[in-house]
């Protein structure tokens, strides 16, 4: 494909994406279905472009003047990606292009609109109505903020120690750029591929079979070690999903005591046992929702309790931002009931003397503090012995994270 069909791709999957509201993914994956002439540099290309254009939607849009998935993927490749405004008029007046620039367009083009008079929704590339929510979690940062979680996310790896140890890690990944990141000594980044390429092929190394590491930001796994010490303890991952945490707590106890991970979707615990597998876990028991009293015994002999709580996903922007254009308010208030509902779900399991590590992606405070607060309330022999730790991509350089500890 040349560069004017990619574009028009491009417009056309956005398009499909809000038209039929569809998640991104699946528009992706429509028009690769339908594409067959596109090979996997025009894939990649395509698929680049129209998650830039998600990320930085409103501030492209300023920019353009108009809100058109058309002016915004123009914009994305002239402000974004760096293209001269000649290659990009060349582009589109191709026979398989958008078409070709109108007087407006180029000349928006050639002699960009600035966004310091833009209000902070705009500059930081959210939609009005979570200003207030941003504002209030955020302050004055909130642009700046949310401008971060609108740039690409790295590729972060985590070390599997039940498998090798770090420097034989980083020794395996050298060939991908791998460095480490953070204060964690298993965690290793790799930079963020450029807008129209793959993701570095982690899962072609032997040692991704081998199972000596897994994918996963450096915000979850700081929020993994928040569970401290856990070797020899019995440990319930109550929203373990696809097994990030999982694994990661795992590796942490290395392979002592009891590890129960649980489901409330029990379709993501497949998943969860596979990856188990690979890792070289042997001392998890995967409680599966489909059979009746899932978790019957475990009330009261947990030491730990860990609850990655389903949450809006505001602080995964980066890698996901088709979600903040399909938030709502009623989404919002369904999240922060499901969070009441398994805090007071968790706390059952804590032992007297044991903790509860509550995890969320969002960065607003109505899902966060609001709710521990909440929870408190209504759970006089709980306490927080500490301070709830916020990590985002501006402050923290991973996604965004919100991580409290409880104790009974």
């Amino acid at each position: 494909m040349r560069d004017g069909g990619r574009l028009a791709a491009a417009i056309d999957v956005l398009t499909e994406m809000e038209t039929r509201h569809k998640p991104a993914r699946l528009a992706l994956k429509a028009w690769g279905d339908s594409a067959r002439y596109a090979g996997s540099k025009d894939r990649a290309f395509v698929s680049g472009l129209v998650l830039d254009a998600l990320r930085k939607r409103r501030s492209l849009a300023w920019r353009m003047g108009e809100e058109s998935w058309r002016g915004v993927v123009l914009a994305a490749v002239r402000f974004a990606w760096n293209w001269p405004a000649e290659r990009l008029a060349a582009a589109a007046a191709e026979p398989h292009g958008p078409g070709a620039l109108t007087d407006i367009e180029q000349t928006r083009l050639e002699t960009p609109i600035g966004l310091d008079d833009a209000p902070p929704p705009v500059r930081g590339d959210y939609p009005d109505w979570l200003a207030p929510h941003m504002a209030r979690a955020l302050g004055e940062a909130a642009a700046a903020e949310g401008a971060a979680l609108a740039e690409r996310g790295p590729v972060d790896v985590r070390v599997n120690t039940l498998k090798t140890d770090p420097d034989r890690a980083l020794k395996a990944l050298e060939p991908l750029g791998a460095e480490p990141v953070g204060d964690l000594p298993t965690a290793l980044r790799l930079l963020a591929p450029a807008a129209a390429e793959r993701s570095p092929p982690l899962e072609a190394l032997p040692e991704f079979a081998k199972g000596w590491f897994e994918v996963q930001d450096l915000g979850s796994q700081i929020a993994a070690a928040a569970a401290g010490d856990i070797a020899h303890k019995q440990v319930l991952d109550l929203c373990a999903g696809g097994g990030g945490k999982t694994l990661a707590l795992a590796a942490a106890m290395a392979n002592t005591g009891q590890l129960f991970a649980y489901d409330a979707d029990g379709r993501r615990l497949a998943e969860t046992g596979m990856r188990a597998q690979r890792a070289g876990v042997r001392n998890l028991q995967i409680r599966s929702p489909l059979r009746p009293n899932a978790l019957a015994g475990l009330e009261g002999r947990m030491d730990l309790v860990f609850v990655d709580a389903p949450c809006t996903g505001s602080g995964v922007w980066r890698r996901h931002p088709d979600a903040k254009w399909r938030l709502s308010p009623a989404q919002l208030e369904r999240r922060m009931a499901e969070q009441d509902a398994v805090l007071d779900s968790a706390a059952g399991f804590v032992k007297p003397g044991g903790r509860l590590v509550y995890v969320t992606c969002s960065l607003f405070l109505e899902e966060n503090e609001d709710r521990i607060a909440a929870f408190l309330t209504r759970a006089a022999d709980f306490t927080q012995p500490a301070p709830p730790r916020r990590l985002t991509p501006r402050t923290a350089r991973t996604d965004g994270f919100f991580i409290a500890t409880l104790q009974r």
